[in-house]
């Protein structure tokens, strides 16, 4: 089974995060804090997804996304981006950094399980 990191600043939405993705059978499932917190769990361990928010204080998610692919072993993980954000603008600068895809806030489980299963068959 697949090893996910979810990174927002929200308690909230990493519980509702955490949540549809374990009901979509995803069970193994680590929580980080802001992009700091998310990017020294990353190097620590190895996971299969990354699912980050942009804005988060520390370091934003941008950031960890271009942190992460300077890492070997992130290099062609898929990373997606759950967030507020829904500019053309913000969406090109997260595909710069190296984004997989983009999820626009409050997202709908069944299409979030379905972005997951979608980037983890890759």
């Amino acid at each position: 089974m697949a090893k996910l990191l979810i990174v927002d600043d929200s308690t909230m939405l990493r519980d509702m995060l955490n949540y549809a993705l374990n009901e979509g059978g995803y069970n193994d499932v680590t929580e980080a804090i802001d992009g700091v917190d998310g990017l020294e769990k990353a190097k620590a361990s190895m996971y299969d997804l990354i699912i980050t928010d942009v804005n988060m204080p520390n370091m934003d998610g941008l950031t960890l996304i271009t942190e992460l692919r300077k890492l070997s072993q992130y290099a062609n993980k898929p990373i997606l981006v759950l967030t507020t954000e829904r500019s053309d603008e913000m969406k090109a600068k997260g595909k710069a950094a190296g984004a997989t895809g983009w999820i626009v806030k409050p997202f709908v489980p069944d299409q979030l399980l379905k972005a997951v299963n979608i980037v983890l068959s890759r």
